[in-house]
This record gives structure tokens, sequence and C-alpha cells, in this order.
């Protein structure tokens, strides 16, 4: 992964071909986040870069849908970069990334494998800052517009004469 201080006199291209190259997750800069096959990037305001790539790591490991493309779950925790919760998310992925070290992990984003990233997150399944990020991800993620018709739900029907005439019996299974 490259570093802010290796980055520096680089063009974003050249940037992001790199960390692909190297086979990172993310492109972690000094007030950014992106993708390394340039699909998607994000500036942070209050949180660190890193923190924030971890956060949409975890998002995407509590709730995985190959379908759903990394820029919704971004979307879904953005909100988490603000003023006033960047302290408390800051300090959850501290721990999160303590836990990841005691399973022999340099951090929760160097357990390369999806396997081990969910067995660090059973273990704080109990946690209060887990549950934070859990609870908000159901309507963060899923109440994204882009997000329904990947899973066949075509919205609110009430202001389309209710599910009775707007798909209820377009069912095939029946």
């Amino acid at each position: 992964m490259e570093t802010t201080a290796s980055c520096r006199g680089l063009t974003r291209r050249q940037l992001l071909s790199r960390a692909s190259a190297a086979g990172a997750s993310f492109v972690v800069g000094a007030g950014f986040v992106a993708a390394p096959d340039a699909a998607w990037a994000a500036e942070t305001a209050h949180l660190d870069a890193r923190v924030f790539a971890t956060l949409v790591q975890m998002a995407r490991d509590i709730y995985p849908h190959d379908r759903i493309p990394d820029e919704n779950y971004v979307l879904a925790v953005k909100g988490y970069d603000s003023a006033e919760a960047a302290p408390g998310i800051t300090a959850g992925i501290a721990a999160l990334d303590a836990a990841a070290q005691g399973k022999g992990f340099g951090s929760y984003l160097d357990a390369g494998w999806e396997r081990d990233r969910v067995d660090i997150l059973r273990g704080m399944e109990q946690n209060a800052f887990f549950q934070q990020i859990r609870g908000g991800l159901v309507t963060g993620l899923y109440n994204q517009k882009s997000v329904w018709p990947l899973f066949g739900y075509e919205g609110e029907s009430y202001s389309h004469g209710g599910y009775i005439h707007r798909g209820f019996d377009d069912i095939a299974w029946l």
C-alpha cells in the first residue's frame, strides 16, 4: 500500500496504477481513500483515511454482497466522517486493529482473507462500536435506491396503488 510520503509528486493515475500493481485493497492518502481500480474515491474531513478505509472494509464484511459495488458501502459509512462521530469511530477502529493484531495481523486491513476478518468481527459482536456500525448499515446501505434493483425491490408501492397492482402477482415460483 502506498503511503502519503511516497505519493507526493505522482499523478492520480500513477498513484492508482502503482497501488493496483501492488495488490492494495485501498489507496490511502492525505484526506482521501480510493479503490485501486479507480472505481470510486472518497474524501475524508474528520476521519483519518486509513480509519475510513477500514470502516468501509468492515461494512463490506458485516453485510457482504458481491453485487453491491464498494461505492455504496462508502456512501453507507460516509456519515461517520463527522466531528461528532470521529473520536468514537477512531477508537473503535483502533480496537478492531488491536483485535486483528491479537490474531497475528498488523491491522484489520492486513487480514487478507474475508474469513479471517469475519473471525475478528465475531470476537467483537457484543461490542458497542460493532453494534453501532452494524445497526447504521441496515439503513445506510439498504436505503440507497441504487441498491434496490440488485435485490429485485422496486421501491414503495403505495403511490402506485399498492402491491396488489404492482408486483404482487409476478412471483414466478408459485
